[in-house]
């Protein structure tokens, strides 16, 4: 068990760093410190003693990436509640499913999400707030919340009439083996999965973190990836908050200009962030220049490619603040051609690892001390790997872990807590590799057939091809990603083509109406841009499964 209680670090945090600046909306220019924060959470607090709400009880926050996001989110943990993110690109019916499986019984949601909501379909929720202002925007016949929240000023000078000051900051004396969070893989029935996360796991991250010294007390970050992941929530923001360092949250979709532009204006201290940002950076600034017949033949040329090299990881470094320790990347397997070129120019990078079922970390190095292929060492006196073949060095087998980080198990789903553990308790993780004498993993494959969608947003081609499956004339499919966007490969129903006349020839045109159907029934960064005929079966496992891994270069 971590040492440092979950709740008490953030306890300690708000006194400690109680005058600094704490979360900022970048777009907005709206801005809290410590202080504000803690103040938001005590209000929060009474609201929720009046609503009578009980340590465990599940809460349900589903939002674009905000201060008051962060707000709801520590509220619930810090007076013992469960928070359960939800990706806002869910789509309304994803939602309604993970309010209602995770018995969530508050909701904090955007005005923007609530108007695609139904409140007929999370019928055990008992009031909605909005993540704009904290005004209700529905409760449950029988409750009086509205009356509450008009209450809740002179309820917040009532217990605190000298003001609320660091020494009223006093949270939920809650046990770190106790559920904190559940995270949910997925959104849709059948797929998704609620990882059960303690305050040990967000402890062992968080305390894990203070070792690394790559974010202090008043430094900057800026947050462009979705918080509801574990990966974003945990190191721009559980962390950063615990250390009294402040997070910009960008707002916006985080194409290169829009990046660029922020990372100008803050200036980070450290990025975090996915493969695909810092490819999108590599192709929009290096490789033109890099492309250019003059620079071709001066990389030719000893010595001057070394000065050349250096011009270019200045422009990089300063294109991207200029001020940072270090870029962490992680999330999805990194392009190799870009990390053999950002290692040769000694670009200060690394490549770490993790799963939301680790809260997530699970490997990391410093980019001092970065191996090019791998990413990272398992996490030292937190978490232990193994590799499930015989020759763990050379050999490739499935990734196995366990540790201080590891999960509780999947929420209200024993079969599928048990069929990721061994029998002797360790965590199968799904991905493929093999470790060194220092136990640095190095992921060879993947048995795992999630793809990272444009912002950092989980794609899982399972639950896109399970829909396009019901559609007419659809036999099966397979779901790839190809330059970029995902492409739906289809083997036809050629008996119900033939027995309803349509000709072969047409097929083309009704596929296109049925991507049209599909993608209206997914999240946007999910959308399919084409649908391809195969024309053969695709080939199967003795299981039946589709070998997909025969179709990824289609």
């Amino acid at each position: 068990m971590i040492k440092e209680n979950f709740i008490k670090l953030y306890e300690n945090s708000f006194r400690e760093n109680w005058s600094l600046p704490a979360l900022t909306d970048y777009s907005k220019g709206t801005a809290f410190t410590f202080e504000e924060v803690a103040g938001e959470i005590a209000r929060i607090h009474i609201l929720f003693d009046e609503c009578q709400v009980r340590q465990g009880d599940k809460i349900a926050l589903v939002g674009k990436d905000c201060s008051r996001w962060c707000i709801v989110y520590m509220a619930a943990v810090t007076w013992g509640a469960v928070i359960v993110p939800v990706l806002q690109d869910f789509n309304p019916n994803d939602i309604h499913h993970i309010v209602n499986h995770s018995d969530s019984s508050f909701l904090f949601v955007s005005d923007r999400i609530w108007d695609s909501l139904e409140e007929e379909r999370i019928e055990n929720v008992r009031g909605v707030f909005s993540l704009s202002d904290f005004r209700c925007l529905y409760q449950r016949n029988g409750e009086n919340i509205q009356k509450i929240l008009e209450e809740l000023d002179e309820k917040m000078n009532r217990k605190y009439p000298g003001g609320f000051t660091k020494e009223d900051v006093r949270y939920a004396d809650i046990s770190n083996d106790k559920v904190a969070l559940i995270n949910y893989t997925s959104g849709t029935t059948g797929f998704s999965k609620g990882v059960m996360l303690t305050g040990n796991n967000l402890a062992g991250n968080i305390t894990y973190a203070r070792t690394l010294d790559v974010i202090f007390r008043g430094e900057r970050m800026l947050c462009f990836l979705p918080l509801a992941h574990a990966y974003s929530c945990a190191f721009y923001f559980l962390v950063p908050m615990a250390f009294g360092a402040h997070v910009y949250f960008l707002g916006k979709t985080p194409s290169p200009k829009i990046l660029l532009k922020a990372f100008e204006d803050v200036k980070p201290h450290l990025i975090i962030t996915v493969p695909l940002i810092l490819e999108k950076i590599y192709k929009k600034m290096i490789l033109p220049q890099l492309s250019k017949r003059a620079m071709k033949l001066a990389l030719n040329i000893p010595l001057l490619d070394t000065r050349i090299y250096s011009q270019i990881r200045k422009r990089l470094v300063d294109a991207m603040g200029g001020n940072f320790r270090e870029v962490i990347v992680g999330g999805a397997a990194m392009n190799r051609e870009v990390a053999d070129f950002l290692f040769k120019i000694k670009f200060p990078f690394t490549v770490g690892y993790g799963m939301t079922e680790c809260a997530p970390l699970i490997s990391y190095d410093s980019h001092k001390e970065f191996i090019p292929g791998s990413c990272g060492q398992i996490l030292k006196g937190i978490m232990d790997v193994r590799i499930d073949s015989e020759d763990p060095y050379n050999t490739v087998g499935e990734i196995q872990v366990r540790g201080e980080n590891v999960m509780k198990g999947y929420y209200k789903n024993e079969e599928a807590t048990k069929n990721v553990f061994t029998g002797d308790g360790w965590l199968c993780t799904g991905d493929l590799g093999t470790i060194n004498e220092t136990k640095r993993i190095f992921i060879r494959g993947r048995s795992k057939t999630m793809i990272l969608g444009p912002s950092g947003q989980n794609i899982y081609p399972e639950e896109i091809e399970s829909k396009l499956n019901n559609l007419p004339f659809v036999m099966e499919s397979v779901v790839i990603e190809k330059n970029g966007k995902l492409v739906g490969l289809v083997y036809p129903d050629y008996d119900s083509v033939d027995g309803t006349g349509i000709s072969h020839q047409d097929l083309s045109a009704v596929m296109e109406q049925n991507r049209i159907e599909l993608n209206k029934l997914l999240a946007p960064y999910e959308h399919v841009a084409q649908l391809q005929l195969y024309p053969t079966e695709f080939e199967k496992t003795p299981k039946k499964s589709i070998k997909r891994y025969l179709y990824g270069n289609y």
